[in-house]
C-alpha cells in the first residue's frame, strides 16, 4: 500500500452503492477513474501528477486490488500482470454496474461516479469537475458530463461496449438521453470533450472516435497516437495511453498526451 501513502481512504454510499475511493490535493477536484485492472502503481502515479497540477484528486476503487501492480509470482514488471487483468476484467464482465456487452446504455455505476463528482465540488469549490476515465471505464466521464458540475471529461481509451460487430466498434457506453444532453451541452455551454487511443489499438477502434466527432463535432478534441509511440516494454499491444505505455521524456508523444490532458484541466477548471 506504499504506493498509496500520499492519499487518504474515504468510503462513499449513494443509492444502495458503495465503493471506497482515495484522495490527495488541493484545488478543483477531478475524478480520475482507474482502468483494469484496478488502481495499479501507474494509475496512483498519474493521479499524483493531477494532484501536482493543482487540483484535488478522487480516485475511485471500483475493482481490482488497489496498490497492486506485480507478477503473480512476485517478480515486479513494468505493468500489472495479465492474468491479473483478465481475472479483473471476468468480475467486471459479470457485474451489474457495468455494460459490457449492450449498445445504448450508460453502466449503473456511472449514477455513483456523478453523485460522487457532486459532493467533490460541494466540497472543493471552483468552477466545476474533472473527470478521466480510463479502458473500460472510460466511457463514464462522458455518462457523467451530463451534469453540469462536469466540465471537463477525458476518455483515455474508452473500451465499451467491447467492438465485436461493426455496431458496438462505431458506438460508446452512453444511453441515447445522456448522449443527447451532453451534445446539447456542447453547442450551448461551450463543453468539450477529449479522447486519447493509439491508432493499432483493437478495443478502442478507430470508428468509436469516428462517432464521437458525428456527434460532438469541434467539440471532440480526438487525439490518436501511433502504436510506435507507446512503451515498448510494456506487457500488452498499445492501449494504455497516460500509464502502462506512457515514455515519459519530454518530447514523446504519449508524454506530450497526458501534458495536453492536464493543461485541459487546468483551462476548464480555472487553474493557472
Amino acid at each position: 500500500m506504499g504506493v498509496l501513502d500520499a492519499f487518504t481512504r474515504h468510503e462513499f454510499t449513494n443509492d444502495g452503492i458503495t465503493h471506497h475511493y482515495y484522495r490527495s490535493g488541493s484545488g478543483p477536484a477531478v475524478i480520475v477513474i482507474p482502468e483494469v485492472p484496478g488502481v495499479t502503481p501507474k494509475v496512483v502515479e498519474f493521479a499524483q501528477r493531477v494532484v501536482d497540477a493543482g487540483f484535488t484528486v478522487f480516485m475511485p476503487s471500483l475493482f481490482g486490488i488497489d496498490g497492486v501492480g506485480t507478477m503473480p509470482d512476485g517478480i515486479r514488471g513494468i505493468g500489472p500482470s495479465l492474468a491479473t487483468s483478465v481475472g479483473t476484467l471476468t468480475k467486471v464482465c459479470v457485474s451489474r454496474e457495468f455494460t459490457i456487452f449492450a449498445t445504448g446504455r450508460s453502466s449503473r455505476v456511472v449514477t455513483w461516479l456523478r453523485a460522487l463528482a457532486r459532493v467533490a465540488h460541494d466540497d472543493c469549490g471552483g468552477p466545476g469537475v474533472g473527470a478521466i476515465g480510463m479502458c473500460v471505464s472510460g466511457g463514464f466521464a462522458l455518462s457523467m458530463a451530463v451534469d453540469e458540475r462536469m466540465l471537463a471529461p477525458v476518455l483515455s481509451q474508452p473500451s465499451l461496449p467491447l467492438g465485436i460487430s461493426p455496431s458496438r466498434r462505431k458506438n460508446i457506453d452512453i444511453s441515447p438521453g445522456d448522449l443527447a444532453c451532453v451534445r446539447d451541452r456542447c453547442a450551448k455551454e461551450g463543453l468539450e470533450v477529449m479522447g486519447a487511443r493509439f491508432t493499432g489499438d483493437k478495443l478502442v477502434p478507430g470508428d468509436r472516435f469516428a462517432f464521437l466527432r458525428e456527434q460532438l463535432g469541434d467539440a471532440f478534441i480526438g487525439v490518436e497516437l501511433p502504436d510506435s509511440a507507446a512503451n515498448p516494454d510494456a506487457l500488452i499491444p498499445p492501449h494504455s495511453v497516460v500509464t502502462e505505455h506512457l515514455v515519459d521524456k519530454p518530447g514523446e508523444p504519449t508524454r506530450d498526451t497526458l501534458d495536453q490532458i492536464i493543461a485541459f484541466f487546468q483551462r476548464k477548471l480555472a487553474v493557472a
